[in-house]
């Protein structure tokens, strides 16, 4: 098992990681799907289905810290079997639901809980534990499964609804997610000890980490305490949130219906979400590539600022019909989560290897944090203002002034005139 065909085995860890990452990734894509055909067959509001969606994405995010504790403790291959068996349970019972508070309790709590295992703090514990070398790479790759799962999911998903109902949705992704189970269970290891070998690229004489024991809840919230210490934690943390307001709380799960307000059929609105996996499939891959090379700082800056205007530019280009949306989708795909490998990096830089898995799980949960205030705020202005225009426009605005902020991270004051420099590192 020590190696297939000469391929180190922390390439196969990687490949089930990416696989896993995309199971969840067509789940967490769903909300968008079901929102329309819930709001028609119940009668619920779009700010009560929102309002769910937020639950979701926050437990997403705020399980994240504690999901890597866990893994640090109980192994990354037994924590993901639980996560994807909740995640499965969790799905099938939706279409059980007749009444709003299901809908919080299936999707917003369970569903949400078991996510937030297999959320991005999973591939930085990964790629934290496997390489040494090609960390970059990884990360953009392990990220990139998030569009790969739009690609694969949403316009199969939409068809489903269209012509089978939103239960044929559900009942397909908890499939999936349950197809998953056995194969985590067979295939995933913890370590490169675990089959003999070192983390990918590792010199010889390096020693092994040591194995993490005691409390996973207080080595969390130990980690916290400390991060709320450091000027750079605030600076990731608050890019982070941007980055959620302005990704999956907004466009994943308003795109789909804000596409139907304009008369643009459901299937094609989901069509364009899984354009964008596309474009940020290769996006993303190109920023795990160019974070091992180029400064983190500036390559955020660029990101957050591209994604700003693009998302000013959203409200108008509904009036071009679809092409103007094609060109968004083109636009902002580029670098949708383009973010992460270059933000996982700089909390490496701040934080240490060790640390690393924890101290992103907070992060990370800064992220969602600001997708559910986004996936609820953008929800509750459709409905008082009958427009999705308002919150388009604010989370654009949040992006550029984000795309100031992360030019801060890991710079020190300089003596005499007090002028900032930048912190040595070869890849901050």
């Amino acid at each position: 098992m020590r190696r297939l065909k000469n391929l180190h085995y922390g390439w196969i860890v990687a490949a089930i990681t990416f696989l896993t990452l995309l199971a969840a990734a067509g789940v967490r894509s769903t909300p968008s799907v079901l929102m329309v055909p819930l709001e028609d067959e119940f009668h619920w509001s779009r700010a009560t289905i929102s309002g769910a969606v937020a639950v979701n994405i926050l437990l997403y995010g705020l399980i994240g810290p504690f999901a890597a504790a866990i893994m640090e403790r109980f192994g990354i291959r037994r924590t993901m079997v639980c996560a994807l068996t909740v995640i499965a349970f969790g799905v099938a019972l939706t279409p059980l639901m007749t009444q709003p508070w299901q809908l919080i309790l299936f999707w917003g709590v369970i569903v949400g809980c078991g996510t937030g295992v297999t959320a991005m703090v999973l591939g930085a514990t990964v790629v934290a534990h496997w390489f040494t070398e090609r960390r970059g790479l990884v990360m953009g790759i392990l990220t990139a499964s998030t569009a790969t799962g739009q690609l694969v999911f949403l316009p199969m998903l939409a068809s489903f609804a269209e012509a089978y109902g939103w239960r044929s949705v559900s009942l397909t992704v908890a499939g999936v997610a349950a197809v998953m189970v056995p194969i985590v269970a067979i295939f995933m290891r913890d370590r490169p000890g675990d089959v003999g070998l070192r983390a990918y690229g590792e010199p010889e004489g390096v020693e092994p980490p040591v194995k993490v024991t005691g409390n996973p809840a207080a080595r969390a919230i130990n980690a916290l305490i400390g991060g709320f210490r450091s000027r750079d934690f605030w600076l990731l943390a608050g890019s982070f949130f941007v980055c959620g307001a302005s990704t999956n709380g907004l466009i994943g799960t308003h795109l789909i219906p804000a596409c139907i307000d304009h008369g643009i059929p459901e299937v094609t609105g989901a069509s364009l979400l899984a354009a964008m996996g596309i474009f940020d499939f290769f996006g993303t891959t190109l920023s795990g590539w160019l974070s091992d090379r180029w400064n983190n700082r500036y390559l955020l800056a660029w990101y957050y600022g591209l994604r700003g205007l693009s998302l000013l530019f959203l409200p108008f280009s509904f009036d071009l019909s679809f092409a103007g949306l094609s060109l968004f989708a083109v636009f902002y795909g580029l670098d949708w989560i383009a973010t992460v490998p270059p933000t996982v990096r700089l909390a490496t830089n701040a934080f240490g290897k060790e640390n690393v898995g924890i101290m992103f799980g907070w992060i990370a949960a800064a992220h969602q944090l600001g997708a559910s205030f986004a996936a609820f705020g953008a929800g509750l202005l459709r409905t008082d203002l009958g427009s999705y225009t308002q919150a388009f426009m604010i989370s654009g605005c949040l992006c550029l002034g984000a795309s100031i902020m992360v030019l801060f991270i890991g710079v020190k004051r300089g003596e005499g005139k007090g002028r900032l420099q930048p912190v040595a590192h070869a890849a901050e």
